[in-house]
């Protein structure tokens, strides 16, 4: 996905004491399962975003995003459309609430921001209610590299009745409140014509209010 990504995938760090075979991406379903969505009935493209927010969610991966300050997000891409779409161009960003536009990061962007984070030693915002995090020793760049070969989102083509999905990882050390207001912008998505879609918008609030109705 190196070629259209203009986005910032960023994180992970802590080794996990599972087992590799333990992990799996979750299975693929319709981007309209998902609290946080934005469907073009007209375009016949639905896209959800969820994030990875909790310390039970990321034990998917080998590293500990969130006392790092990253925010995975899983993209589902779902085209109920006859033709294919392309995302070869397409720009995702996470977008906060003054409106500034965060890339998804590299496998070496999140390794510079574990290096940050360990040697200032300071505490970093990560969403709530979460036990107070210790920092251990960082993880490796084989780690970062084997959870972005297997979970970062690499279709570059959705093809007709289909739905694909991956992670984008976010620098969010700078947010006190991630996603409290915040989106996922999404641009530059074109059919099978070359043709520019509409650009999809995609309010976290709408996924932390799912979240707060679960709780009750």
């Amino acid at each position: 996905m190196k070629a259209w990504k203009s986005v910032s995938l960023a994180a992970l760090s802590l080794a996990l004491p599972a087992v590799a075979s333990e992990h799996k991406p979750p299975p693929v379903q319709p981007a309209t399962s998902f609290a946080a969505v934005e469907a073009h009935d007209k375009e016949k493209v639905a896209i959800a975003a969820e994030p990875y927010d909790t310390k039970e969610k990321e034990s998917l991966f080998r590293v500990d995003y969130l006392s790092h300050g990253v925010m995975p997000v899983r993209l589902i891409v779902t085209n109920n459309g006859d033709r294919p779409i392309s995302l070869r161009d397409a720009r995702i960003l996470f977008q906060t609430p003054a409106g500034d536009r965060i890339q998804a990061a590299e496998p070496e962007d999140v390794e510079r921001l574990m290096t940050r984070t360990e040697r200032e030693g300071g505490k970093i915002p990560i969403p709530g209610p979460l036990p107070k995090i210790h920092m251990k020793p960082k993880a490796s760049n084989q780690e970062i590299e084997a959870d972005f070969n297997q979970f970062e989102y690499g279709a570059l083509v959705v093809e007709p009745h289909t739905t694909r999905a991956g992670f984008l990882f976010y620098d969010v050390s700078q947010l006190d409140n991630p996603l409290r207001g915040s989106k996922l912008h999404l641009h530059k998505l074109r059919d099978a014509d070359g043709n520019e879609l509409f650009y999809f918008e995609i309010p976290f609030d709408k996924y932390l209010q799912s979240k707060s109705s679960a709780m009750k």
